[in-house]
């Protein structure tokens, strides 16, 4: 494997990606890192056109992040699904999807732009098979509480959470870009995402990008001991859908995947021109906010968008990889490979054509 960049002070990141990924996908890295391990065969099974129907007894595990899929469609009236759902897995993560993947226990995956780039560099084959964007920001930097860092310049000698295969990293790197700050400026905390709230909380670090959801719940509570939250204009542009070379390469999987994508997005049009009813259903029933906390969040919630092209979401997707690579946190390399173009403008197609932009 080529020498990589020189890593961010104190980070080290085959360390990150052992505690990350496990013993043995660690090892797979330890060897060659990005090494092409598809099969002709798949290869050649994944240009095939896409067939027009789903076969009869063909099924699909497909992962929902807090049931957000199941309860789009039950609400949408869009349970008609013409294959099985053998299995709904409550896995958002990416270092967790990419396990999953591994696994075999996951078909079909909902993420940001960063995991896939991740999964490559691991050498596990994927493709990215919906696109939706977002143009306003996902995430918030909150602070610990105590802080008096006001914009992103003061983060410069700070603790940052980072994950390396998750949206908010890409987005803390793109920050940090952006404030002309380097890595050696900071201090780079290998986190996954679900332990950025402990560690703010515990003074682990000093700063930690927030979903949109969880501020308001953390604010309320450490809000009064002077914790706050520092908004930025970055965006993490893409919201994908995602699946393994070997389900899009069985033709009954990949029909069955084609025929998910425009319930997909058409769950989303519909929770966004029904804000009140999805706060009540999701935010308010399921993760115990209040109204005010709801509306605060879908105050925020970006239109949904879905591209009949797909040539913004590579060039944004390339543009992420080389910032990653710049960090050497992968190699560099083209994204090309990590999109098939078979679904292209699938999702597209099902929405109203204001949300096909």
């Amino acid at each position: 494997m080529p020498p990589m960049p020189p890593p961010a002070a104190g980070f080290d990141r085959r360390l990150f990606l052992s505690s990350l990924l496990g013993v043995a996908a660690a090892a797979g890295l330890s060897g060659c890192a990005g090494a092409d391990t598809t099969d002709t065969g798949t290869e050649k099974a994944a240009l095939a056109p896409l067939a027009a129907q789903v076969p009869i007894g063909t099924s699909l595990k497909i992962a929902s992040y807090q049931g957000v899929q199941q309860l789009q469609f039950k609400l949408a009236g869009l349970s008609d699904l013409p294959f099985t759902v053998s299995d709904w897995l409550n896995i958002g993560a990416g270092p967790d999807v990419i396990n999953a993947f591994r696994a075999k226990s996951l078909d079909l995956a909902n993420n940001a732009g960063i995991p896939p780039i991740q999964a490559h560099f691991q050498g596990y084959h994927a493709k990215i098979v919906a696109i939706g964007i977002t143009r306003k920001p996902n995430y918030l930097f909150a602070t610990k509480p105590g802080s008096d860092i006001e914009d992103v310049q003061g983060f410069k000698g700070k603790k940052l959470a980072f994950s390396q295969g998750q949206a908010q990293g890409v987005v803390l790197l793109r920050a940090l870009k952006k404030a002309g700050l380097t890595y050696d400026d900071v201090k780079l905390v290998p986190l996954t995402s679900n332990q950025f709230l402990t560690a703010l909380q515990a003074g682990q670090v000093d700063i930690a990008p927030l979903a949109n959801q969880q501020a308001p719940a953390y604010l309320k509570q450490y809000g009064p001991k002077g914790a706050h939250t520092v908004k930025t204009d970055v965006v993490d542009l893409l919201n994908l859908l995602w699946a393994p070379d070997s389900v899009l390469a069985d033709p009954a999987k990949a029909a069955a995947v084609a025929a998910y994508i425009p319930r997909w997005a058409k769950g989303q049009v519909w929770a966004y021109e029904h804000p009140d009813v999805w706060n009540q259903e999701f935010y308010v029933k399921t993760q115990n906010l209040t109204t005010a906390q709801a509306q605060s969040i879908t105050a925020l919630a970006n239109k949904p968008l879905f591209p009949p092209s797909w040539d913004e979401a590579v060039r944004w997707e390339q543009e992420t990889a080389d910032l990653l690579a710049e960090g050497g946190f992968v190699k560099k390399f083209t994204v090309d490979s990590l999109f098939d173009r078979r679904f292209e403008g699938i999702a597209a197609k099902a929405v109203p054509a204001e949300y096909q932009r």
